[in-house]
């Protein structure tokens, strides 16, 4: 069984990695089940092991946490929904890519039910939409923006970290960073996108999404 936990207002950051790395030895010992936990941060910055200082262009907008997740920098925060997966990925192939490939599925389900098309790039990762509604870019094609961050860890084959999704946050605090590194497209959310969707209207999505992948 996997146990869903939902916390409502804001959840500091130190104490979410304290709470999943916790988690994610119980249940690496045999001494507590798998865990989704739905979340939203005040509004931060996190580095992930390939973030590149050059990446971090306003270092004093919002705080800065280094974490040990796959990825390079990352913006969290209000109307952003963060679903933080704790699973047994020992018990479930030892397929790391496998596993990537899971999240990025779940995320694509999750964004079908309001009829959004999710699309992954190679070397651009993440879930992103192609923006009809935009004039096309310089090189004559679909302008593309990214609506999902995927950065995860593993620790003896538990993972933590996970998976974020924009529902409504203030897309403009994106611009302290170049997010993941990649600075010729843009960001979107669900509400950008014209969708008047709320948090609790992609929680029901994410859980219905995510026993289609996983089962």
């Amino acid at each position: 069984m996997v146990e869903w936990k939902i916390t409502d207002g804001l959840t500091d950051y130190d104490e979410a990695v304290a709470f999943m790395e916790a988690r994610a030895a119980a249940i690496a010992a045999g001494e507590a089940e798998e865990l989704v936990w739905l979340v939203e941060h005040p509004p931060l910055y996190t580095a992930g092991t390939s973030a590149k200082p050059a990446d971090l262009v306003d270092a004093d907008r919002f705080p800065v946490y280094e974490t040990k997740r796959g990825g390079q920098y990352t913006y969290h925060g209000p109307g952003q929904r963060v679903a933080y997966v704790m699973l047994d990925v020992g018990a479930r192939g030892r397929d790391v890519r496998a596993f990537v490939k899971q999240l990025e599925d779940w995320v694509i389900a999750a964004l079908d039910t309001f009829n959004v098309t999710g699309v992954i790039r190679e070397g651009r990762v993440g879930v992103w939409v192609v923006r009809n509604d935009k004039p096309l870019s310089a090189t004559g094609a679909p302008q593309e923006d990214k609506i999902a961050a995927i950065g995860v860890r593993l620790r003896k084959w538990v993972s933590f970290h996970g998976i974020s999704v924009n529902v409504d946050p203030d897309l403009d605090h994106f611009t302290g960073i170049v997010p993941c590194g990649i600075t010729e497209h843009g960001v979107t959310s669900l509400v950008d996108l014209g969708l008047p969707v709320t948090m609790a209207d992609l929680d029901v999505a994410l859980r219905r999404g995510f026993d289609t992948v996983f089962g």
